[in-house]
């Protein structure tokens, strides 16, 4: 099982000014260990359950950008982009860009949106869920044509796109990744269009996650697509000290990995995601990558 670290807070000991040496510190703790993801988060302003609007909060391409040179073989992602954030058009440039700049390693990851407050205090439109959906799908539709030899057009409900040139193209066409549990319409897309899934998890108990793929596999089914060849993620706490939790945490994951997962993304619990990387990398690492 592959493991990524998902990146949540900016406020370290120091200030602003101790974010970027934070940043560059945990870049190299990614390589050292062996974490095989890095990601953050696409928001405005920090989410109410992890402090509020008045911490600090990075604009999430940017951040990659600055970790793509500070790390050389880790997968790069946000975890996930808020399909209303960025034109469909733009995002897929901003993905190829990070994809060449970064050797090959930008994944698409995507989910239909859900912070109002952000999107409302900053100017930007939110519509209803529905249309949110339908935005949501017809930016999958756009990014896979940029990344293929078809330059439109393409004439969606939403959007309209007279020529969908993409120059470079990727190194590697970047993985798509959809983010949310919803049974009806997100792991449906799962299945038409995405090459994996990630899904919010319990890691002492993985009836929740069984329950979510068997949904997917059924989605599956009935698009004619192949259930196998997705890419199954969750998302889930951190062991809490990986020195002394560390092997408790790779045997959970073990019933994960006996149900399909490949990868479980982790977010680091303290103020310093650098030293607590190193820790994964040391007790965490080995054990999950020796899972099935």
């Amino acid at each position: 099982m592959k493991l990524g670290v998902h990146l949540v807070t900016y406020d370290f000991e120091g200030g602003p000014p101790a974010i970027a040496p934070m940043l560059a510190a945990t870049g190299k703790a990614v390589e050292e260990g062996g974490v095989d993801n890095l990601s953050v988060m696409d928001h405005y302003w920090q989410m109410e359950m992890v402090g509020g609007p008045d911490l600090n909060m990075l604009e999430g391409y940017t951040t990659l950008g600055f970790l793509a040179a500070h790390t050389s073989s880790a997968e790069l992602q946000l975890l996930v982009t808020g399909t209303t954030y960025r034109h469909p058009g733009l995002l897929a440039k901003i993905i190829t860009t990070l994809d060449v700049l970064s050797g090959g390693r930008a994944l698409l990851g995507i989910g239909a949106a859900w912070y109002e407050a952000e999107a409302v205090g900053l100017g930007v439109p939110f519509p209803s869920t529905k249309e949110r959906f339908e935005r949501l799908e017809e930016t999958l539709q756009v990014v896979r044509q940029m990344w293929s030899d078809d330059e439109g057009p393409y004439h969606g409900t939403h959007y309209q796109l007279g020529r969908t040139l993409n120059r470079p193209q990727p190194i590697r066409t970047p993985p798509i990744m959809i983010g949310g549990t919803g049974e009806k319409k997100t792991l449906r897309f799962v299945a038409k269009y995405a090459d994996a899934c990630n899904l919010f998890a319990d890691p002492a108990d993985a009836s929740g996650t069984v329950h979510k793929l068997e949904i997917l596999r059924e989605h599956c089914r009935n698009e004619g697509s192949s259930y196998d060849r997705l890419r199954k993620t969750i998302t889930c706490m951190a062991p809490p000290d990986p020195a002394a939790d560390g092997a408790a945490f790779v045997e959970q994951m073990r019933a994960f990995a006996d149900i399909g997962v490949d990868e479980v993304h982790v977010m680091p619990p303290s103020n310093d995601p650098a030293a607590f990387v190193r820790a994964l990398g040391e007790h965490v690492v080995p054990g999950l990558h020796a899972l099935a």
